[in-house]
C-alpha cells in the first residue's frame, strides 16, 4: 500500500505575545550554569543530559535549566517553517536542531522533552492547537510535558524562546511558560487528546473556543493519572487507538483536529497492514521450513536411516515438521482482515499447509510403526515385496 504523507505545519504564533506576569523565583544562577554548558557537550541530548544532572540536583532545578538552555540556543526557523515531515523520526528532528540550532515548535518540545527523560525527569511532547486573544489558530502546535515530583507541569520552550515580529524573530524569554500549571495553559494551548490536560473534568474543543475553561465538576471525572500510567504500558498500536478515541471524542471543532484523526487512522491501518504483511511473510517462512525439515527426513528414510540416529533422533525430525507448522497456522489465526486479496492468499496457504499436514500425518504414522517392530521388522519396511519374494526397491 502506498503511504499517504500529510504535513503538518508547526509554526510560531506571529505578532502578538502574552503580557509575561511577575516571577516571584531568581533563577539567574541555575540560568547562568546552564548556559555555561560548552558547546563541545552540545552534540547530543546524552552529553547535555549528563551536564544538567552533574550541576542540578532536583527536578525543578533540572527543568529550569533544560528550558533555559533550550529557549535560549534555538532560534526560530522562519525560512523553514512550512517544510516539515510528519514521518521524520523524532531522533533526526532533534539533531538537526542541535546542529543548526533552528527548529520549529516540533524541535523545540522534542529536545525539551529528551533531555528531561534522559536526566531522570518524566516528559512528554503534547500536539494540540492554541488561541490568543480569543483568536483560535489554524496551525497547529507542540509543547511539553513533565512530571516534577509529583505534579504534571507544562512547559512551551518555543513561547518561551521569543516572538516573530515583522517577519523576523526576536529572542525573548517569557517565563510564563515555564512549568505553567495545567489550568493555566488551558486558556492558551489545548491538546488534541484530552489526556494531555492534566485535569480530571477536561474542556472539550467547542469550550475551548468558546473560552470555557473552568473545571466543570458536573462532568463525568477522568482519572488522568491512572490513564497516563496505562498509557505507558500499552502497545504501540493500543496507544494510537484509544488516542483516535479520545480525540474524536472531544469533539473534531477544526480542520486540524480532523487532520490529526486522519492521520492517527491511518496510521492504525498502516500499523495493521504491515502486521498483516509481516504475519503472513513469516507464516510462509514457517511453512517453507517445514517443507524442507519434512524433505530432509524423507531424504534420511530413503536411505535406510543412514548414518544411524537414535530413535529420539529420528522422531525429533518429524517433531521439527509440526512445530513448524504449528507455528505457521498460528501467524495465519492472528490475522485479522477483510482484504479479498489477502484473504485468498490465506486461504491458499491454509490448502498447502493442509496437504504439508497430510503428509506428515502419513510420515509420522510409518515411523510410529517402524518404532514398534523389533530390528529384523523395521529393515524390511524399507522394502516392498512382490508375490514372488523379490524386493522391488
Amino acid at each position: 500500500m502506498k503511504l499517504i504523507k500529510f504535513t503538518i505545519i508547526f509554526i510560531l504564533i506571529t505578532q502578538t505575545i502574552f503580557a509575561q506576569k511577575p516571577i516571584t523565583n531568581d533563577f539567574s544562577a541555575i540560568d547562568k550554569k546552564a548556559l555555561e554548558l560548552p558547546d563541545s557537550l552540545t552534540k547530543n541530548t546524552d552529553f547535555i543530559a549528563n551536564y544538567i544532572t552533574s550541576n542540578f540536583k532536583t527536578d525543578n532545578d533540572k527543568s529550569r535549566a533544560i528550558f533555559i538552555w533550550v529557549a535560549s540556543n534555538i532560534q526560530y526557523d522562519i525560512e523553514n517553517m512550512f517544510a516539515i515531515n510528519f514521518y521524520e523520526k523524532k531522533e533526526e528532528k532533534i539533531a538537526k536542531a542541535l546542529k543548526t540550532r533552528k527548529g520549529i515548535c516540533e524541535n523545540y518540545a522534542l529536545l525539551f522533552t529528551d533531555i528531561c527523560n534522559k536526566s531522570g525527569i518524566k516528559s512528554f511532547v503534547v500536539e494540540g492547537y492554541t488561541k490568543q486573544n480569543g483568536f483560535t489558530d489554524y496551525i497547529p502546535h507542540a509543547w511539553s510535558a513533565a512530571l516534577i515530583d509529583t505534579s504534571w507541569v507544562l512547559f512551551d520552550p518555543t513561547w518561551g524562546s521569543g516572538y516573530i515580529d515583522n517577519g523576523k524573530f526576536l529572542k525573548k524569554i517569557n517565563n510564563e511558560y515555564y512549568k505553567a500549571s495545567p489550568t493555566t495553559l488551558i486558556k492558551s494551548h489545548i491538546p488534541f487528546d484530552y489526556l494531555w490536560q492534566f485535569v480530571n473534568y477536561p474542556i472539550t474543543n467547542q469550550e475551548f473556543y468558546e473560552g470555557k475553561i473552568q473545571q466543570n465538576k458536573t462532568k463525568e471525572f477522568f482519572n488522568f493519572k491512572d490513564t497516563i500510567q496505562v498509557y505507558e504500558k500499552q502497545s504501540h498500536i493500543d496507544q494510537l487507538i484509544f488516542t483516535a478515541y479520545r480525540v474524536e471524542k472531544n469533539g473534531v471543532k477544526n480542520s486540524l483536529i480532523f487532520d490529526r484523526l486522519q492521520h492517527l487512522k491511518l496510521e492504525i491501518e498502516n500499523y495493521r497492514q504491515n502486521k498483516t504483511v509481516n504475519l503472513y511473510n513469516s507464516a510462509i517462512v514457517e511453512y517453507n521450513d517445514a517443507i524442507n525439515a519434512l524433505n530432509e527426513f524423507i531424504n534420511y528414510r530413503n536411505q535406510k536411516f543412514t548414518p544411524k540416529k537414535t530413535d529420539p533422533e529420528i522422531q525429533s525430525m518429524i517433531d521439527v515438521v509440526v512445530d513448524k507448522i504449528k507455528e505457521a497456522e498460528n501467524k495465519l489465526s492472528q490475522i485479522s482482515t477483510t482484504d479479498v486479496n489477502t484473504v485468498n492468499m490465506i486461504k491458499q496457504l491454509t490448502k498447502s499447509i493442509d496437504e504439508v499436514s497430510k503428509q506428515l500425518n502419513e510420515q509420522q504414522d510409518w515411523l510410529t510403526l517402524y518404532f514398534s517392530k523389533s530390528k529384523l521388522g523395521r529393515k524390511s519396511m524399507f522394502y516392498k515385496v512382490s508375490w514372488f519374494g523379490i524386493p522391488l526397491n
